[in-house]
Parts: C-alpha cells; structure tokens; sequence
C-alpha cells in the first residue's frame, strides 16, 4: 500500500476562491491521520445521502462507549471499566483497551441513531442540504 506523506495544495488556492476551508480540511486529515486500525470498521453507502459507519467493538458493555458529535466531528470513545475474569488465558485475543475514533463529518451531514448489536456499532448519518442549496432550474420567460 501506497502511503501519501506529503501534500502540497498550494497550486489549488491560486485557482480556487472560498475553498480554502475545504483544502484546510483535507491537509488536517493529511497531518493528523491515525496510525492505529483499532477498533476495525465499516463506511457504508446506504443510498446517495444516507450513510452507516459499523465498528466492532466486541466486550463493551452499556455504558463503556460514547458517541459524541462536535464542530464537524464525529467522536466515538470507549473505556472498558469492569476487569476480566479471574483465571489463566491460554490464548488472549480479544482486545480491551480503550479506544477513540474520530471522524469527520462534510457540512450538512447529521448523526442519527447510534444502535449496539452482536458487538458491532452502528451509527447512522444523512446528508440533509437545504432547499436553498440544492440545485433548481430557472425558467426562462420569453418576450416579443
């Protein structure tokens, strides 16, 4: 795999007016990618504004994960509280270390309902554009 270590938006700034929070935004994402794969998850399309992200976040219980959205961030925390069961481990292969993922959100999208199922987190997001910024066509009147 291919890992991008530098990028130079500079040639986009001189042809592009307004857009420079969205090139801020992306050079961030650049800076401060996570190193880390854990806990794994899913992006899924549900349909053109319709999203899910799935993390599996198998041995936390209630209470142990926090889903939190704030200035365009998508923060999801967890922080296993109650201790392993007394006893040998012959094989230890479930994780459970804390972990925070963060995600970030485009303008206009909203977080929905966050739901824990079969150890898997899934939380749901729409894109809702407002009326005024969707496109619309303008009809033309004719005069004589």
């Amino acid at each position: 795999m291919t890992r991008i270590t530098s990028f130079d938006l500079a040639p986009f700034y001189r042809n592009s007016i307004g857009l420079d929070r969205l090139f801020d935004r992306i050079q961030n994402q650049f800076e401060h990618a996570s190193t880390t794969n854990y806990p794994p998850h899913d992006i899924v399309r549900i349909d053109d504004d319709l999203y899910e992200i799935r993390i599996a976040v198998a041995g936390f219980q209630q209470g142990e994960i926090d889903v939190r959205h704030e200035n365009g961030q998508l923060i999801i925390a967890g922080e296993q509280t109650k201790e392993r069961p007394i006893g040998e481990y012959l094989h230890h292969g479930i994780s459970n270390r804390s972990f925070v993922r963060n995600f970030t959100l485009a303008d206009y999208v909203e977080v929905g309902e966050a739901t824990m199922k079969d150890g898997i987190l899934s939380i749901k997001l729409e894109r809702k554009i407002p009326e005024h910024m969707k496109p619309k066509s303008i009809e033309i009147a004719y005069t004589n």
